[in-house]
């Protein structure tokens, strides 16, 4: 599953957009100081999230949509498009 397929799979799941999470955990008090401990905690407890979905979510939460480019454009199932997510709706993507 790619970095993005977690995003898109998230967002499916709860309805919320990536750029949206990151707005509400800003409301939380979450920033780019926070441990990831808190963050994936309150992802799982509130959202019901699994253990991979939100370390994606607290990744990009934390440390914002830049990525590894290491599986970008490669022909593996953890292949990327680009290194910078994309956060504003699976729907809306253009690089679907």
């Amino acid at each position: 599953m790619s970095f993005q397929a977690y995003l898109d799979k998230v967002e499916t799941q709860t309805g919320l957009t990536p750029r949206q999470f990151i707005e509400l955990a800003r409301a939380q008090g979450f920033d780019e100081g926070t441990k990831s401990t808190a963050v994936l905690t309150w992802l799982k407890q509130e959202y019901g999230l699994g253990h991979g979905h939100a370390q994606a979510m607290t990744h990009v939460i934390l440390k914002g949509p830049k990525i590894s480019d290491k599986h970008v454009g490669t022909a593996g199932s953890h292949s990327d498009a680009s290194d910078t997510l994309w956060l504003d709706g699976k729907d809306s993507n253009p690089h679907r």
